[in-house]
C-alpha cells in the first residue's frame, strides 16, 4: 500500500505529521506501507526519497518537505510505477490539491482503490459554501452564511458589505470557501475589519464564505463507513484562544480535546445522528469528522464536514474512536478494509 503526503497546500506540514503517525502504527504483519511525499511545488518523490526524509525527522515535527525541481508526477517514474502497483493507497494530503477531489480523480483514473471519499464527496467537502447548501437542503441546521466571488467583490465591496451586515451581522466568521486548518479566517467584530479579512482570506480562494458567529461549545463527531455509517461519541475542543485558529489547533499547548465530551445523552444523541446524516449528504465513504456548534440552550448547528481529518494519534478522528476500543493501528487496517470493500463493489457496476 501507498501513504500519499505533503501536497501543494496551506496544510503541508500537518500532513506531514499525519503521515508519520500511519506510518508508525500500522500493522506491518498486515500491511507492506511505502510513503510517497509531495513537496509544496508539486513535486512527488520517490518511496526512497520520502522514506529517507521521514527517517531524518523526528516524531510530530511540523517541517516541510525539501524542495526538489521537477514535472509534478509525470516526471517521476518511479512514483508512477508505485501507484500502479499499490494494492490500495492511503491518501493523507489535506487541503486542495488532496483533499478536494483531484487526487481522488487522479487514483479513479489509475484503477488503484484508495482510503476514503471518493471525487465528488472529496469535492463537496472541500467547498464550504456548496456543503452547506446541501446540508441544509438535506435538513440539516446551519448557521446563516453569505458566499463572496473574488470577481465582485472587486467591483462591488460596499454593496457586499451591506450584504453581510443585513444577512449576517456582527460578530462573524470569514472564512476561504476551500480551505482547511482555519488558516486565512477571521473573526470580524465590525466592518471597518470586514473588507481586511475578506481581502485576506482572497489569498487562499476565489470564494470567500461569511458565516454568523454562533456562540457555543466546539463539539466534533467522527464518522466511519461506507453504506452503514457510524457515528462515534462525541468530542469538544476548548481552546485558550478567541477560537480555534491554526495556532489555537498546532501550535498552543493550552488547547484541550476533551474525551468524550461531557454533554447530555439527548445533545450527544442528536449530534451523532446528525452527523450520519451529514456523512451521507455529500455521499462521503470511508472517514469523515463532522463538527458542530452547541449552544447554551442545546441548540445543534452543524458547521462543517472534513473528508481528511487531522489523522496523528493524538487527534480528534482516532481518538473519538479510541474511546470505544477501536485503537489507532486497528483504526488504520478498518479504513483500508473499507477502501478495498467499496472498489469490490464498483468493479460489478
Amino acid at each position: 500500500m501507498v501513504v500519499l503526503f505533503g501536497g501543494r497546500s496551506v496544510e503541508h506540514e500537518v500532513s506531514v505529521v499525519s503521515a508519520q503517525g500511519v506510518l508508525g502504527a500500522i500493522d506491518r504483519d498486515r500491511f507492506d506501507p511505502i510513503p510517497l511525499g509531495i513537496t509544496r511545488s508539486g513535486v512527488w518523490l520517490t518511496a526512497r526519497e520520502s522514506a529517507s526524509f521521514l527517517g531524518r525527522l523526528g516524531p510530530g515535527h511540523y517541517t516541510s518537505l525539501p524542495a526538489m525541481e521537477g514535472d509534478g508526477l509525470l516526471g517521476k517514474l518511479d512514483a508512477i510505477a508505485a501507484l500502479r502497483d499499490a494494492d490500495v493507497v492511503f491518501p493523507l494530503v489535506h487541503g486542495t490539491h488532496g483533499e478536494d477531489g483531484t487526487l481522488q480523480g487522479l487514483l479513479e483514473l489509475a484503477g488503484v482503490p484508495y482510503v476514503g471519499a471518493g471525487v465528488l464527496a472529496s469535492a463537496l467537502g472541500m467547498d464550504k459554501s456548496l456543503q452547506k447548501s446541501l446540508f441544509r437542503q438535506a435538513g440539516l441546521p446551519v448557521c446563516d452564511w453569505v458566499t463572496v466571488p473574488n470577481h465582485l467583490w472587486e467591483d462591488e465591496e460596499q454593496t457586499w458589505e451591506r450584504e453581510v451586515e443585513g444577512r449576517i451581522g456582527y460578530p462573524c466568521f470569514v472564512k476561504p470557501a476551500n480551505g482547511g486548518s482555519s488558516i486565512g479566517t477571521s473573526k470580524v467584530q465590525s466592518r471597518e475589519d470586514l473588507s481586511e479579512a475578506i481581502t485576506e482570506a482572497f489569498q487562499y480562494d476565489s470564494k470567500v464564505l461569511v458565516e454568523q458567529a454562533i456562540a457555543g461549545r466546539e463539539i466534533e463527531c467522527s464518522v466511519l463507513g461506507n453504506h452503514k455509517p457510524e457515528a462515534s461519541p462525541v468530542g469538544e475542543i476548548i481552546p485558550s484562544r478567541e477560537f480555534y485558529d491554526y495556532v489555537a489547533k498546532y501550535e498552543d499547548q493550552n488547547t484541550q480535546l476533551v474525551v468524550p465530551a461531557q454533554v447530555s445523552k439527548e445533545a450527544e444523541d442528536k449530534i451523532r445522528e446528525l452527523a450520519v446524516v451529514a456523512f451521507q449528504a455529500i455521499d462521503c465513504a470511508g472517514m469523515a469528522r463532522v463538527d458542530f456548534f452547541l449552544t447554551p440552550d442545546t441548540q445543534v448547528f452543524v458547521n462543517e464536514i472534513n473528508t481528511i481529518p487531522g489523522f496523528t494519534p493524538i487527534s480528534m478522528y482516532p481518538k473519538l474512536w479510541e474511546a470505544v476500543g477501536l485503537s489507532y493501528s486497528d483504526l488504520i487496517a478498518r479504513l483500508i478494509n473499507l477502501a478495498l470493500e467499496r472498489q469490490r463493489e464498483r468493479r460489478h457496476v
